[in-house]
Parts: structure tokens; sequence; C-alpha cells
């Protein structure tokens, strides 16, 4: 991935990779519901994201349909990673330890976790 996407940016980036598609007043709306925002804002951030190559758009229609061209899981992993190599030098067990300590995990939420752990020394 050439660009990182800023912290606004994958705020639009979330809401848009789980609709597929949607208007700027659509995402602006979401955004609303959590934040203060101007509408003139939300499009001058999406149309920065259309510039840069992260969001395509649909022009067939009078009000233009934005989506995602970038994956959601290629995103996450490229910015973990990043963030681990940066914040917790390169060490997978600090930036868990870290995430955990930072939550109370559920029951379930461990279930997942040791699952996962499981299946990853099996894998080796």
């Amino acid at each position: 991935m050439n660009t990182r996407p800023t912290e606004s940016e994958l705020e639009i980036l979330s809401l848009l990779w789980q609709m597929k598609k949607a208007t700027v007043r659509e995402i602006h709306e979401k955004l609303a519901e959590s934040k203060d925002t101007g509408y003139t804002t939300t499009l001058k951030i999406m149309q920065i994201m259309h510039s840069k190559g992260i969001l395509g758009r649909d022009e067939q229609s009078r009000t233009h349909l934005y989506f995602p061209l970038i994956e959601e899981k290629a995103t996450q992993q490229h910015l973990v990673g990043n963030f681990m190599a940066t914040a917790f030098g390169g060490s997978a067990k600090n930036l868990v330890m870290q995430a955990l300590g930072q939550s109370n995990p559920s029951r379930e939420e461990l279930d997942e976790i040791r699952a996962f752990l499981d299946q990853l020394e099996k894998d080796k």
C-alpha cells in the first residue's frame, strides 16, 4: 500500500467497508452520529481520498457513489505491522500484552484468542 490513510480517512473507510458503496451524505450522517463534523469537511476528505486512489467514485448518477479501492484486511495488516514495528520494536508479544492489558476481554474473546494461538502452534 503506497498511501497510509489518516485517522479521518480510516473512519470513512471503515464505514465504506461495511456499506460497500455510499454517498457523501450517507457517510456524513453516519459520522455525525458520533462526532461533530461538517458536511463540507466530509466531502473534502472523500475527494482527497479519491485523488489519492483510496476511494473510487461512480459518477453515473447525479449523486456520486464512493467505494473503497483498498482492502480492509490488507490495510489492517499494513497498519498493525507499521505500528508494531515503531511502537513495540517489532514484538508481537509486547503488542498483544499491551492490548489485552488495556481492555477487559470477555470469556468468548479469550476463547477465540486461545483457539487462534492453538491454530498458530499447529501450523508451526
